[in-house]
């Protein structure tokens, strides 16, 4: 298989939205294909229908479009191995196991469902005691003929064992006496999801199969049914678990309780698409150098299956947060104003206020984009506040001198002629100097009396400019009152 072209498929069930560990499945896929030069594949495995949910598929594309992971074939760009959605498929597999039981490697099980329960409850046989293994074909095929309901099993080797190789976890051998007589097609004509999936991905030329680490004990089931077709077996790469911090300091599977665990809610909750993105390509693969930040032209070129790990990868919501911010910072102004806006005028709509200006205080202090709305919230409406905000040990300000050194610029701020920037900086700075004060000293008081807030993104010159001086000054006087 060294001389074919690498294609790998990705092949969701659309059962809703898309977990971090699908989403890295999906990323460790398109990154072994296109870090070899190979084709994406994009197969929609909606045989399901119980779990099927509605809009879904619509979701999946979408995820992947805002991930910039893009297919080469799929349902909605189409390719040379449609369809590309398997119930679209249902006719190609019951041939296939019909090949089979003609070569005598497969048979009809008309077992009833009551006799398959009795035999679970007695633990019989892993589940099936290989009860209609031997039937002759002859009066196999007369009671298919004359209606009576069945399911195609395949026959497991009895004795021995079979081993595979895959690219992570290297050769692992199970023995033939565990595995029961899988089902290929079930009474209702639909394949199983084993025997579909092996089927398709055979038909679609699949060279690579990346897959979670839990499928791994099902690995023996599809190359025994490989080997019987007499199929190459593709490359298997599985990926470690992903896990969660618990409250009692231990791990455990990654879950809600953990927290987000969908690409929808985290990006809800404000973590950019490339940041998630190059986080989620470090759960389970590490580089060859200490580089951390990755655009995906750059995954793509520092990607290989050799730098996937074993061990189970712990999904930190605080290191994507720092993931999040460096991605903020690396943005140019513009870019952030525009990703930043919804939020912005979420609260600041109709102030009047100068967003870009917004935008520059909050882009060096932001981790999380939700958080912009209580941040600049102060800037629409005043919040209200006790006095004893004024008082800061460090820039020299009690309840003594704040009234006094408030005055002071309130006065030096309403003679001024233009409000920019560098007129208020130079303004405050010269009346500190004046007065033979720290620049701090002066500053706090009128950034309390402006804001209300103990803390805010940008000092008192980035607010007071933001704000303008008729809406300065008002404050300032309010400030002013409360200190009276």
């Amino acid at each position: 298989m060294a001389d074919k072209k690498v294609r790998t498929r990705y092949a969701p069930s659309p059962t809703g939205s898309m977990h971090v560990g699908n989403l890295r499945t999906a990323l460790y896929e398109f990154l072994v294909a296109k870090s070899q030069g190979g084709d994406f594949v994009l197969r929609i495995e909606d045989t399901d229908r119980e779990r099927y949910v509605e809009g879904a598929v619509d979701i999946i594309y979408k995820t992947l479009k805002e991930a910039g992971i893009t297919h080469d074939e799929g349902p909605d760009i189409g390719g040379d191995h449609g369809p590309y959605v398997q119930s679209e498929r249902k006719n190609m597999y019951l041939p296939y196991a019909q090949q089979l039981i003609d070569e005598g490697k497969a048979y009809r099980c008309f077992c009833s469902k009551e006799r398959l329960e009795g035999l679970q409850q007695e633990n019989v046989g892993g589940g099936y005691d290989r009860h209609c293994r031997d039937i002759p074909k002859e009066e196999s095929d007369a009671l298919a003929a004359s209606g009576a309901p069945f399911v195609i099993r395949q026959k497991m080797p009895l004795d021995g064992s079979t081993t595979f190789e895959d690219a992570v976890y290297g050769s692992i051998t199970v023995e033939n006496s565990e595995l029961q007589d899988q089902i290929l097609i079930k009474t209702d004509g639909y394949p199983t999801y084993n025997f579909a999936n092996v089927i398709d991905d055979h038909t679609m030329g699949i060279t690579h199969v990346v897959r979670g680490s839990e499928y791994l004990s099902s690995t023996p089931k599809y190359n025994l049914l490989y080997e019987a077709f007499g199929w190459d077996i593709p490359t298997y790469i599985h990926l470690p678990l992903i896990m969660g911090k618990d409250e009692d300091g231990g791990v455990s599977k990654l879950s809600k309780r953990h927290g987000s665990t969908s690409f929808e809610d985290l990006s809800r909750e404000g973590y950019l698409p490339e940041a998630i993105i190059n986080y989620i390509a470090l759960l389970g693969w590490c580089p060859k150098d200490n580089q951390e930040i990755f655009k995906m032209d750059e995954l793509i070129k520092a990607f290989s299956i050799d730098g996937i790990s074993k061990s189970p990868a712990i999904f930190d919501y605080d290191k994507l947060e720092w993931f999040n911010a460096e991605y903020i910072k690396a943005m140019t102004t513009e870019q952030f104003l525009e990703t930043a806006r919804p939020y912005l005028t979420q609260v600041l709509g109709d102030s009047g206020l100068d967003l870009s200006k917004v935008a520059a205080i909050l882009q060096q202090r932001v981790t999380v984009l939700t958080q912009i709305p209580d941040m600049v919230a102060f800037l629409a409406e005043q919040p209200e506040y006790e006095k004893e905000l004024f008082v800061n040990k460090k820039s020299k300000t009690t309840l003594e001198n704040a009234p006094q050194l408030l005055r002071m610029s309130y006065d030096a701020l309403s003679a001024l002629k233009s409000w920019d920037h560098d007129s208020i900086h130079d303004c405050l700075i010269s009346l500190a100097a004046e007065n033979g004060l720290k620049n701090g000293t002066v500053m706090w008081p009128t950034r309390i009396a402006v804001s209300g807030k103990a803390v805010t993104p940008g000092g008192a010159i980035e607010i007071l400019e933001i704000l303008g001086k008729d809406e300065s000054l008002a404050r300032m006087k309010k400030g002013l009152e409360k200190l009276s």
